[in-house]
């Protein structure tokens, strides 16, 4: 299996990294009431960051918007899923529990006000992919309908299949976490000129907190960039 960014994606985004933890041989069948604290205590936090500042013109938030109109998205009619994340938060509105998988991904996510993925790795046809997409790409939303991505479009994929429309808008139904799921990848969106001492935190927040609830389980994790497009686990 494998996770890789493609190179055109680092010649719109030479400053982009994309942190990976790949984990196999969870157990996602039971709830961790710590992590839904974790998270309450994430979203006091970022209530406090964002008083009456417009999400958008967030500190956190604006890098992505800046990213989204290199890659040719408005980021008006689309936002980034960390501009969604605060605006959730700005309305009042809560995170409530999910599975221990997610629910891990949401508590980090918030603490580092990080766009945090979380996908079923034995759904991959081979890989995850970060790339335009093509005439071929298919995204199932979750309502069961089809939609082809427009062509160029920076998508994450998996053979044809795409998992999150325009790089971190809007997740699909192909892919989604089940109490079932038992291997997962996680992947972490930033900038080296930004946060990056955020997405490396958020690595070493993923590994012990993984090795706190969920045991003796495989771990690998690595940083994507420019120069390392390519993560083999």
């Amino acid at each position: 299996m494998y996770f890789e960014v493609s190179k055109e994606v680092f010649d719109k985004l030479p400053n982009a990294v994309f942190g990976a933890v790949a984990v196999k041989g969870v157990d996602n069948t039971k709830m961790i009431p710590e992590l839904a604290e974790m998270t309450a205590d994430g979203v006091a936090d970022c209530a406090a960051y964002i008083g009456d500042v417009k999400p958008k013109n967030l500190e956190c938030v604006t890098p992505y918007r800046d990213a989204f109109k290199a890659l040719g998205i408005n980021p008006n009619r689309y936002s980034c899923s960390i501009e969604a994340l605060m605006d959730r938060i700005a309305k009042g509105r809560d995170f409530p529990a999910i599975n221990a998988v997610v629910d891990l991904g949401n508590a980090i996510s918030v603490k580092y006000k990080l766009p945090i993925g979380a996908h079923d790795i034995d759904t991959f046809d081979g890989g995850l992919e970060v790339r335009p997409a093509g005439a071929e790409d298919i995204f199932i939303t979750f309502d069961g309908q089809e939609d082809n991505p427009e062509a160029g479009e920076v998508v994450y994929v998996t053979g044809h299949e795409v998992r999150t429309r325009r790089w971190t808008w809007r997740q699909g139904a192909n892919g989604m976490i089940t109490e079932g799921t038992t291997n997962v990848l996680f992947p972490i969106d930033g900038f080296k000129d930004f946060n990056m001492a955020e997405v490396e935190a958020a690595i070493e927040d993923f590994k012990a907190m993984i090795a706190q609830y969920f045991g003796d389980v495989e771990v690998t994790s690595t940083i994507i960039d420019a120069d390392n497009r390519r993560f083999e686990f």
